[in-house]
């Protein structure tokens, strides 16, 4: 695999904490980004990214896009008639 340099800004409090955090788990900063990395592959279905993971369960079951497409033009209005 051919590796190449990437440079990322981050908040020094994040930094720490993540040098921190690599320290105790015996790996680097690269390691853990470059795992974090492989994991959010495009090949990853879409239900398995974190975000989802995270807001599953917001909606009940029974709701569909076009009762969501509904909900956002009773609240905001329709798109259509901002003209």
């Amino acid at each position: 695999m051919q590796e190449t340099k990437l440079t990322v800004r981050v908040s020094r409090a994040r930094l720490e904490n993540a040098k921190r955090y690599a320290k105790e788990h015996d790996t680097t900063v690269t390691n853990l980004i470059d795992a974090y990395l492989a994991r959010i592959s495009a090949q990853e279905p879409l239900d398995e990214a974190p975000i989802v993971a995270r807001i599953s369960g917001s909606l009940s079951l029974g709701v569909s896009r076009d009762d969501y497409h509904k909900h956002l033009d009773e609240k905001y209005g329709s798109a259509k008639n901002s003209d």
